[in-house]
């Protein structure tokens, strides 16, 4: 006799309860219920960096400055169309998106200029970032504060323990792996 998997679980805890009891039916059914579970713990995971950033843009449309997560929000600033700045927090579980401020102008017209003018989105260069080094995006932040004054995206990419910086540039996306720390590493060189 052929059953689905389903039927063959309810038979089981049938049979179960006439032979073993209600301990034994109830064993049975928690088998079937753990069969679905992962589905239900997947659908509950937290919104990853190009969610938060989506999220940001759709309630206030402009363009990524920086984004970071910090435990359970994500933080995103954003140059809006308008010019003015926003600081924003998006809730990493619900999606929710809450301002935190908006600004008239920012503080920094000429980088925000460069910034609105990149070819290269915070979007972009988290997935160049992520070619490659492969890992979860942590962190984008325009940087136009270099010596030489080079503009770059620079994105951290958290792996494991190790955390790597990546610089794309906001012309080509060209993406250059900076330096990679690791905490392990780093509790060593403490002991040396």
């Amino acid at each position: 006799m052929h059953c689905t998997p389903k039927a063959c679980v309810s038979t089981a805890a049938a049979v179960a309860l006439m032979i073993g009891g209600p301990v034994a039916a109830a064993a049975a059914n928690t088998a079937d219920a753990a069969g679905s579970a992962p589905a239900a713990a997947a659908a509950r995971s937290d919104m990853n960096a190009e969610q938060a950033a989506a999220a940001a843009l759709k309630k206030y449309p402009g363009v990524v400055e920086s984004l970071d997560k910090d435990d359970a929000v994500w933080h995103v600033d954003v140059i809006g169309k308008n010019g003015k700045h926003a600081e924003l927090t998006v809730d990493t579980r619900s999606g929710k998106v809450f301002a935190e401020n908006a600004d008239e102008d920012s503080d920094d017209n000429g980088g925000n200029k460069a910034l609105i003018a990149a070819k290269v989105t915070a979007q972009q260069a988290m997935k160049a970032a992520l070619a490659a080094h492969p890992g979860q995006v942590w962190s984008v932040e325009w940087d136009d504060d270099d010596d030489s004054g080079a503009r770059y995206w620079h994105v951290e990419i958290k792996s494991g323990d190790k955390t790597t910086d990546v610089h794309v540039d906001p012309t080509s996306g060209k993406a250059t792996v900076s330096h990679s720390d690791s905490h392990d590493n780093d509790n060593d060189n403490d002991n040396n």
